[in-house]
């Protein structure tokens, strides 16, 4: 039937199949941190530009978009939400 080394090749494949699977799985939550990242940095953007559109010199749009880039799309200004769009409110005299 089956030779001894024929026994140990299809162990060796078998254990190294659970390590390939085992070894993945960190790959597949970086790509999907890095996903979720990316999609924050967009969502962030997009309300900047949107804040600026609606209080036009009123807001600083630059300012909000570096505070997209520095605190990694964590911080999403919303326009309705003084308290989160406060620090690029810009103050005419």
């Amino acid at each position: 039937m089956h030779s001894p080394s024929h026994k140990m090749v299809v162990a060796l494949l078998l254990l190294f199949s659970i390590v390939l699977l085992v070894d993945s799985t960190p790959t597949i939550d970086m790509f999907e941190k890095k996903f979720i990242t990316t999609k924050l940095y967009g969502i962030c953007i997009r309300n900047c530009a949107q804040c600026k559109k609606m209080y036009v010199d009123f807001f600083d749009g630059q300012l909000c978009a570096d505070a997209c880039v520095k605190f990694k799309g964590k911080i999403i200004p919303d326009c309705e939400d003084l308290a989160s769009i406060s620090p690029f409110l810009v103050k005419f005299e």
